[in-house]
Parts: C-alpha cells; structure tokens; sequence
C-alpha cells in the first residue's frame, strides 16, 4: 500500500532546518524562506511537482544569496561589521557601470594598453599634491605587508613598543610584518618611546622607521611619543601608517593624523585605509616619494594585491565627489538629528507606539579616532524590539542600553525613515 503521495510532502520545520535553506535564511530572512517553502509544499500537494522535489522547488524561488542591506542606527559611523563605510550614490552608478566591459587598463585613443586605474590613481595624486606618486592595493594591511615586502625583507624594521597593535579579528601588527620575511626592532616602552631609542636602533642593516597610528586606543598620562617631523632627521625612510584614510586634515578630528600633514612633515610613505575615513571601497592606499611608490608598483608582490576594476571604479567616484554618506554623517547636525528623531516618534505615536527621545553619543568607528564624541540623539525603545528588527527585513541594528534599545539616526539616510517606522510597528506590542 503506497497511501496518498501528498502525504509525503516534507514539513515546514524540516525545511527550514535542512543547511541551504537555513543558509538562505540567515541572508534572506526566515519569514521570506518560509514563504516559498509552504509555496513548494502547496504545489506538491497539488501534485505539480513530487514531494521529493520540494525543497529544490522553493530553493529555485529564491534569490541568489546577497549581503542583506542593513539600517545602522547604531550610532558608530564606520561600523566594521556592517562593512564600514556605505557608498555613495556616484560610486555605486561608478561600480554598476564598471560592471560589464570597461576601459580599465585600455587607452581608446590609440587601442594600446594603459595603466590600469588611472582615473582613480591620477584623482588620489589630486587629492593629495604633496604626494610624489601613488598606489593603491586591497586593504590597508596589503598597503603595508606591500611595503614591508618591499623595502624590508631581511632587514629591520625598527618601531615603537607601544605601536605594536592588534588590528581586526585578531591579526596583530608583529605577525603581519615578521610575515614578510622582515625583522622588528622594537624600541622604547610601551607608554614612552622617545627619538633616542630609534636613533640608538638605526643602523646599516634598517629598511625603515615605521610609525602605526594607535588608531582605535588611546594610552594617556605619563607618555612620551616621537612624531614624523623628528624620525625624519634619523636617515632613513619613514613609513607611517596613519590607518583611517584621512587625506587632509578634518577640525572635526584634531588629533586624527592626515596624509598631507603626514608627508609634509617628512614621511617617505604613508598607508591607509579606504574604506573608513574617505568613505570609499575597502582599498589600502599608499602615497609617498615617487622613487619608493614605483618600487612597489613594480614588485611581484603588488600584482597579487591587485584591486579590481570595480573598486577603482568606486575608489574615483568617491574622490571625485567627497560629498560621502560617511561625511554627511560625521558632521551632521545634532539639532537637526533632534528634530527628524522627534518626527519619528511622533509618527509611531500616531500608531500607537510609545517612544522618547533621548541623548545619545555617536562615535567614528572603523578604528578612527578613539575618544571622539559626537553628540547625538535617539529613539529609545524598550529592548525587547531589539531581536525582532535586527532580524527583521530589512533588518535594523541599534544599541541596547541600560535596558532600552537605542536608534540613532545620524547613519540612517532620511529617505529611509518611513522604512525604520514600518518595521518598529511590525513588532508585537505588549497587549
């Protein structure tokens, strides 16, 4: 007795936990993978397609998995886990336009091969004049393992003890640079290094003087530090890694070292990041004395850290318009974040949801300028909204506080507010 097919038909919560469908919806969301599976089921039962078939039916409705877009109403500017810096408008039509066949590393005018990127490379020469020459590479780690490579392998690098910081998930400066087949010289403590011990360090055997920006820790009180201008006099090239992309200097960011200041003060070769401060693609960018930069570009090396087409693309844009959502965020207004956050509650007390308005404090993130407030204001809510909008769709990230959850709305585009409302009413009240 075989019984009725339809009563095969695979259920609900088997579905959802078999991995690809569990994968789909951790990016697309359950309630929408659900959708198309109960979709599935209906047409098996129909006896359109075979039980069997089910799950491979209501894979092939969904879409190809995606980064799911997320609102950051987090308060922190440059948030690591949501991908640092959002694009703006002009470099994501840059990267949709870059995305079929492109003059990359093409001169139409003559049909021969050119130097690839030049449109982002010749705008990141503009934006920094004092550079002698440009590169740029994937991340800002690449720009400085590329360096190291470079000018160091088998010699020394000589750096401050208190410079010897851990980057993102784990990695720890030491590791990167002993990496690349270089040795470190450490020098000094770890909270006073002064100009002596680097120039009782130097010697024949030095391939540079590295300075890292302590760029998301800040060490105060009995401190002592050698700044570019004075490492300079020792001899050797100095390469400083400033970290946050900051090309020119921000009031808003006094203590936040910029590439311009960097070089003028006497560095050879400064790195960073393109994904923080400037508000473009991940990319490392290294600028510095022309000699140096062609030796980068033209080691074995630098073709493996290569960018692609599309991040050039978006890298251009970027600096061809500084007008970046990242900096619209830095400097936003907090009397005017006051006055859209008060709309928006009085909206969802036009629907029935009680929230306040409170103060808040922003921060730059992304490892950039540690101990920089930026006053701010909030929806405060209570926690228990927390989960269902971060797991929402779209899902929506906040800040829990003190037992409340906080959206601030400094990193949120004001075309989205209507969408932010819709999904805090999606949330079960208390009744």
């Amino acid at each position: 007795m075989t019984g009725d097919p339809r009563r095969r038909v695979p259920r609900t919560d088997g579905l959802l936990a078999e991995p690809r469908l569990a994968a789909a919806a951790a990016t697309l969301g359950r309630d929408r993978v659900r959708a198309a599976v109960r979709a599935a089921q209906d047409r098996a039962r129909r006896g359109e397609i075979t039980p069997e078939d089910v799950r491979d039916v209501a894979l092939a409705a969904l879409p190809a998995p995606a980064p799911r877009v997320v609102l950051n109403a987090t308060g922190v500017v440059l948030h690591t886990n949501l991908g640092r810096a959002p694009l703006s408008p002009a470099a994501v039509a840059a990267v949709v336009a870059a995305a079929g066949h492109t003059d990359v590393e093409l001169d139409l005018r003559t049909g021969r091969r050119a130097r690839r990127g030049r449109d982002a490379l010749d705008a990141l020469a503009a934006a920094v004049p004092d550079a002698g020459a440009v590169h740029v590479v994937n991340n800002g780690a690449a720009a400085l393992v590329l360096a190291a490579t470079a000018l160091a392998t088998g010699r020394e690098i000589v750096v401050s003890r208190g410079e010897l910081v851990e980057i993102g998930d784990g990695f720890r400066l030491p590791d990167l640079l002993e990496s690349t087949g270089a040795r470190l010289r450490e020098v000094g403590t770890t909270n006073r290094t002064t100009l002596d011990d680097y120039a009782a360090a130097v010697g024949p055997g030095t391939g540079f003087v590295l300075k890292v920006h302590p760029s998301n820790f800040r060490i105060t009180g009995f401190t002592a530090a050698v700044p570019v201008a004075a490492l300079a006099t020792l001899g050797v090239p100095v390469v400083a890694d400033i970290g946050s992309g900051l090309l020119v200097a921000d009031p808003l960011l006094p203590d936040e070292p910029d590439a311009a200041s960097t070089l003028r003060a006497g560095a050879a070769l400064v790195t960073a990041s393109g994904d923080k401060l400037l508000g473009g693609p991940q990319a490392g960018l290294l600028l510095g004395a022309a000699d140096l930069v062609r030796r980068l570009h033209r080691h074995p090396l630098a073709r493996a850290l290569r960018v692609d087409k599309l991040t050039l693309a978006a890298l251009a844009a970027t600096l061809a318009d500084p007008a970046t959502p990242t900096r619209a965020a830095l400097h936003a207004d907090a009397g005017l974040l006051r006055e859209r956050t008060g709309r928006l509650r009085d909206a969802l007390a036009a629907d029935g949801c009680k929230a306040e308005v409170v103060p808040a404090v922003a921060v730059v993130g992304g490892g950039g300028a540690p101990g920089v407030d930026l006053d701010s204001w909030a929806l405060s809510l209570p926690e228990r909204y927390a989960e269902p909008l971060r797991t929402g769709d779209p899902p929506v990230l906040g800040r829990v506080a003190r037992g409340r959850l906080l959206l601030d709305l400094r990193c949120v585009p004001a075309d989205a507010d209507a969408t932010l409302r819709a999904a805090v009413l999606r949330v079960p009240g208390d009744g």
